[in-house]
């Protein structure tokens, strides 16, 4: 992973070093932004860059900020526009992961709502090194925070506190990761991922009672699921025990795509090895996300004009 040449602030594309903000900024005293992590493919054959489900990002982001009062609402053709300039500026033509973060950028009091700042980056990135043998995770002693706390289905930079202290102790403690349990000790999510559990060759995944980000990538995994695998998807309450009463489990983001589950508290997943639902549902998503199957085309963005 490489950082970019350039970035966008304020709509303006600038050199990496130059994308700065003040340092009594509301979002460096309060955590006051919200952003959105995108991924982009390249495929190949085609000789084009795509950037998935962008519209679905930018209508997200655009909730945040009007969840978290900002004063202007960023609308989406310019929030599109600087995003693609960015990918064009940095010569992409390679998989890469794209952070747009809308920022407070007042320095007054906590409750200020303006000016509003955005800024984009964008790192290539290859494959992740758990795709193929999957993570060992913990369930943390760290409760996930609630809707009547700081709202999970904002994605707030403040809230990631929250996953940041059960992925410590998780690593800390010799696991590559860590779930999260709501409250009343449901199961929520990971510290970047939703996830999934494959018992009867069912899906199961915690519903949005629990505490969970409204992901996309879960949207996406839930769909191919049930239309193109003919999967039994429950969206429900699971509790704590069902991890390890599961066949199969994995977690599912932009930023860590589909990731096979192999062991919960250092107890095996089923056999302790990714499982066939789980690569089914990895290798499907893969090929949709790059356009090598032409399912849902709405869904990818192409870059690079006339190609």
């Amino acid at each position: 992973m490489s950082t970019c040449d350039f970035m966008c602030l304020n709509g303006d594309i600038v050199p990496y070093g130059e994308a700065k903000i003040h340092a009594f900024s509301a979002v460096v005293k309060y955590g006051l932004g919200v952003f959105e992590g995108l991924r982009a493919y390249w495929n190949a054959e085609h000789q084009q860059l795509y950037v998935f489900r962008l519209s679905e990002h930018l209508e997200r982001l655009r909730y945040g900020m009007k969840v978290m009062r900002y004063e202007r609402i960023f609308d989406a053709p310019f929030l599109e526009d600087c995003l693609l300039r960015t990918l064009r500026a940095n010569a992409i033509r390679e998989n890469a992961h794209i952070r747009m973060i809308a920022y407070i950028d007042g320095d007054d009091e906590l409750t200020v709502t303006g000016p509003v700042g955005l800024v984009i980056g964008v790192v290539k990135r290859g494959p992740g090194k758990f795709l193929q043998s999957g993570v060992r995770v913990a369930v943390s002693s760290w409760q996930r925070i609630a809707d009547n706390a700081l709202p999970p289905r904002v994605k707030s930079t403040a809230n990631y506190v929250n996953n940041r202290a059960a992925e410590l102790t998780a690593r800390l403690d010799g696991h590559d990761g860590a779930l999260m349990l709501s409250a009343d000790g449901k199961l929520s999510e990971g510290t970047g991922a939703c996830v999934f559990l494959v018992r009867g060759g069912q899906l199961i995944t915690p519903d949005g009672a629990s505490d969970i980000l409204e992901s996309i990538t879960r949207d996406t995994v839930i769909q191919a699921a049930r239309t193109v695998h003919g999967l039994v998807v429950q969206e429900r309450r699971v509790d704590r025990t069902e991890l390890l009463a599961a066949e199969e489990a994995f977690l599912c983001g932009s930023g860590q795509e589909v990731v096979p589950i192999v062991a919960v508290d250092r107890i095996a997943v089923g056999d302790g090895q990714p499982g066939p639902v789980t690569r089914l549902i990895q290798d499907h998503y893969f090929r949709l996300v790059g356009g090598q199957i032409a399912d849902h085309p709405a869904w990818r963005t192409p870059v690079w004009p006339g190609q």
